[in-house]
C-alpha cells in the first residue's frame, strides 16, 4: 500500500503517550540556539551602513527577557550560546567607566569583532543598561536561561586576543606583562615576538597605505587612522592567522595577536609542553591563564564553551585544561570550532610521531572536546545546489568518533544564510527545511541553529564593515529585519511575520524537539542510499542512471525503546518525487512475522493524517511505499507494529 507523502503527518502530542516508557529519562540532546547579543533583541531599524550605537541601537541582556527564554525553551533547545558577549575592541566610548574606544586602526566595524577580545574576564558594555553593572545584567541572564531548565554556553577564543588586550578586572593576568621580546618562541611568553629587521618596528598594520586608508572602517568620515598602534611601536607581535610579519595584509586577522601555547608554529618539531613524548615538560603560562579564564566564567554559572578555532592549539593543552575545569563540573561543554583541511592545525605530538595522516578532530575528542563542528556533511550538501553533487555524497569518509560527536549546523556566523538569493541554488528559506532535517537527525551529536534562521533571515546587504556577502553581519551595529518581526517590540510572538515565516518557524519547532525521541537521542544510524543505488523506485529522474540524487534517506533505531524511525528528504527545489520505495535492512523493521501490521505515522509534519497501515513482509520484499514527497520537504517515519 501507498500514501501521499504531501499529507504524510501526524500531531507530535497525539502519538507522544505511545512513546514513552518507563525508564528512568536519559539527559537530554544537546540543541544549541546560536545568539548573537549584539543583534538578537535590537528592534532599531534605522540599519544604517556604518551607523553608531546610538544610530543603529544595540541588543540588551536585559532584554533577553522571559517571553524570549520562555519562547526558545518551547521551541526545544537546551543550550543558548551568547555569541560575542566578552568585552572586545571597539569603537564606542564609556568614559564614565573608564573604558575608552580603541584605536581605529585595530578595529573591523565601529562595533568591533567579537573575536578581538580585550578583556577575558569582562562582558561588552554595549549590553548593559548601566555599563557599571554589565556584570550583573548578564548573570541575571544567566539566571534566566537557569530558570527555564536551560544551560549557557560563551565564547572561548584560545588562539588569539585584540592587540589592545588589557584586562582591567584581572590585571594580574594580563597576557605579555613578564615576556622576553627578545625571542621569536619561548615557552614562557604568552605571545610570539617578530624579530626587529629593516621592515620594523614599529608594526605597520594594513588600515593605511600611502597615507590612503584601506579598511572599510578606516575610510569613514570622522575617522583618523595612521597605519600604526602605539602599544606596538617599539616591537611587534605575530598575527592570529600565524603571520609573522611587519605588515599584515588587510586580508588578516590583523585586529588580533596569536598566543602562545608553546608550540611553535614556524617549526613544528617544537613543543615545549607536556606531551606523550615529553610529559615531565612544564605547563606553559598562557595554558595557567587560560585555565583561570575558564575557572572565572565556570564560576558565575557559565555552563560551556564554543572554543574559536580550536585546532590552532595543541591538543595536550586542551586534554589538561578539560580535565582541570571538570574536576569542579563533570558536565562543563567544551564545543570545538575546527577544520581538519587548515593547514594551521596542531595536530597531538603522539599523532604527528606516528608519521600517519591524522585527522585533528580526534586528537580534540580524545582530549575531551564534547562535539566538534562537522563542516565537511555541510559542504556536500551544499554541492548538492552549488555542484557538483549527489545526495549521495553525504555518506562518504565517516569516521565513526567524529560522526557520533560532531555539531552539526545549517548556518552559523561565519557560514551564509540559507535564505541570501546568491546561495543555495537563491531558492529561499525553504531549503532551510530538508537540510537541517538531514544534519539534525544523522547522529546524536549536538545540534545548532542559528538565529534568524528560523524565520528566513537573509543576511541582505552591506552592513558597513559587514560587505554584502550573505552574511549577518558581526562587525557592525545593526539589526536583523526578519528577526525583529518575531521579536515585535520584545514580546517574542511573532507577530509581524508572514504566514509563511511562521510556518517555517513551526517546522524547526517540531524538528528541534523530535531530536530528543529515543531514536534520535540514544539510537543507532543506519545510511539507507548505499542500498537503493540499483532502486528505479528511489526518486529516480528520467535522465539519471542511478538513485540518490536528490533523495536522501536514513534510519534512527533504539533497540532499548524499540522506537525506530526512517527519514526520507527530498532536497530538489522543484520536482516532486513519486511513487517512491525505499529499500530498508530487515534491523530496521520490528521483529515480527510477516503478516504483522505496521504503522507509519510522520512525526515531522504538522498535517493530521489517519493511521497507515502496510505489513512487515510487504516492507520487507519492496520497501516503504511513499506516493510522493514534494519538493524541499522532509519527513520522519515512525515506524511500529502496534
Amino acid at each position: 500500500m501507498k500514501w501521499n507523502g504531501g499529507l504524510l503527518a501526524a500531531i507530535l502530542t497525539l502519538v507522544a503517550a505511545s512513546m514513552t516508557t518507563k525508564a528512568a529519562p536519559a539527559p537530554e540532546r544537546m540543541r544549541i540556539y546560536q545568539l548573537f547579543v549584539r543583534l538578537f533583541s535590537n528592534t532599531n531599524e534605522t540599519r544604517k551602513p556604518n551607523g553608531t550605537l546610538a544610530e543603529n541601537g544595540v541588543g540588551k541582556f536585559a532584554d533577553i527577557n522571559d517571553a524570549a527564554l520562555d519562547s526558545l525553551a518551547k521551541m526545544g533547545f537546551t543550550h543558548i550560546w551568547l555569541t560575542g558577549v566578552l568585552q572586545q575592541a571597539t569603537g564606542t566610548d564609556y568614559p564614565n567607566i573608564k573604558s575608552p574606544a580603541d584605536d581605529p586602526d585595530l578595529l573591523k566595524g565601529i562595533a568591533g569583532s567579537p573575536y578581538a577580545i580585550k578583556d577575558y574576564f569582562d562582558v561588552c558594555p554595549d549590553y548593559a543598561l548601566k555599563p557599571e553593572k554589565r556584570l550583573e545584567e548578564f548573570k541575571a541572564l544567566l539566571d534566566r536561561i537557569h530558570g527555564r531548565g536551560m544551560k549557557a554556553i560563551v565564547d572561548l577564543v584560545p588562539n588569539h586576543v585584540a592587540r589592545s588586550y588589557n584586562s582591567d578586572v584581572k590585571p594580574e593576568l594580563n597576557f605579555g606583562v613578564n615576556d622576553d621580546r627578545t625571542k621569536f618562541f619561548s615557552p614562557n611568553n604568552n605571545f610570539f615576538y617578530l624579530t626587529p629587521d629593516a621592515n620594523g618596528p614599529p608594526m605597520h598594520l594594513p588600515t593605511m597605505k600611502d597615507g590612503q586608508p584601506q579598511s572599510p572602517t578606516c575610510k569613514l568620515a570622522g575617522i583618523k587612522c595612521d597605519g600604526f598602534f602605539d602599544g606596538e611601536k617599539d616591537h611587534g607581535k605575530v598575527t592570529g592567522n600565524n603571520v609573522a610579519s611587519w605588515a599584515p595584509s588587510i586580508n588578516d586577522w590583523y585586529e588580533t595577536v596569536k598566543l602562545n601555547y608553546g608550540f611553535n608554529f614556524v617549526d613544528r618539531h617544537t613543543r615545549e609542553f607536556p606531551n606523550a613524548t615529553a610529559p615531565d615538560k612544564p605547563v606553559p603560562d598562557t595554558w595557567k591563564k587560560v585555565a583561570a579564564i575558564i575557572d572565572y566564567w565556570e564560576s558565575l554559572g557559565v555552563d560551556g564553551f564554543r572554543c574559536d578555532m580550536s585546532h590552532m592549539v595543541p591538543p595536550e593543552f586542551w586534554k589538561w585544561v578539560i580535565t582541570e575545569a571538570r574536576k569542579k563540573n563533570v558536565d562543563l561543554v567544551f564545543i570545538g570550532e575546527a577544520y581538519d583541511n587548515d593547514p594551521a592545525k596542531v595536530p597531538s605530538a603522539e599523532s604527528a610521531a606516528s608519521g600517519k595522516q591524522t585527522n585533528v578532530m580526534v586528537d580534540l575528542l580524545n582530549a575531551g572536546f564534547t562535539a566538534v563542528y562537522d563542516d565537511p556533511t555541510y559542504r556536500a550538501i551544499k554541492k548538492i545546489y552549488e555542484g557538483p553533487g549527489w545526495a549521495n555524497d553525504i555518506d562518504f569518509g565517516r569516521d565513526p568518533l567524529i560522526f557520533e560527536r560532531s555539531l552539526r549546523y545549517a548556518e552559523n556566523h561565519d557560514e551564509v544564510r540559507i535564505a541570501a538569493k546568491s546561495q543555495w541554488g537563491g531558492h529561499g528559506m525553504k531549503v532551510g527545511a530538508p537540510i537541517s532535517a538531514i544534519l539534525f537527525g544523522l547522529s546524536r551529536g549536538p545540534v545548532m541553529l542559528y538565529n534568524g534562521q528560523e524565520v528566513g533571515e537573509p543576511g541582505a546587504g552591506s552592513e558597513g564593515f559587514g560587505s554584502d556577502d550573505a552574511r549577518t553581519s558581526i562587525f557592525d551595529y545593526w539589526s536583523m529585519p526578519e528577526l525583529v518581526k518575531w521579536v515585535n517590540g520584545h514580546k517574542y510572538d511573532g507577530g509581524k511575520l508572514s504566514d509563511e515565516q511562521k510556518q517555517l518557524r513551526a517546522f524547526y519547532s517540531r524538528l528541534i524537539n523530535s531530536l530528543n525521541e529515543p531514536a534520535f537521542r540514544d539510537g543507532e544510524f543506519v545510511a539507507l542510499n548505499a542500498l537503493n543505488h540499483d532502486n528505479v523506485g528511489y526518486g529516480r529522474l528520467p535522465n539519471e542512471t542511478v538513485s540518490g540524487h536528490w533523495l536522501y534517506s536514513f534510519a534512527r533505531v533504539d533497540k532499548a525503546s524499540g522506537q525506530r524511525f526512517v527519514c526520507a528528504v527530498n532536497l530538489n527545489p522543484t520536482t516532486s518525487l513519486k511513487d517512491i520505495s525505499i529499500r530498508v535492512p530487515d534491523s530496521v523493521l520490528p521483529a515480527q512475522d510477516r503478516q504483522s501490521h505496521l504503522r507509519i505515522v510522520d512525526r515531522l509534519n504538522g498535517t493530521p493524517l489517519a493511521d497507515v497501515r502496510s505489513t512487515i513482509g510487504f516492507v520487507r520484499d519492496g520497501g516503504i511505499p511513499i506516493a510522493e514527497l514534494p519538493p524541499l520537504s522532509a519527513a520522519y517515519l515512525d515506524l511500529s507494529s502496534r
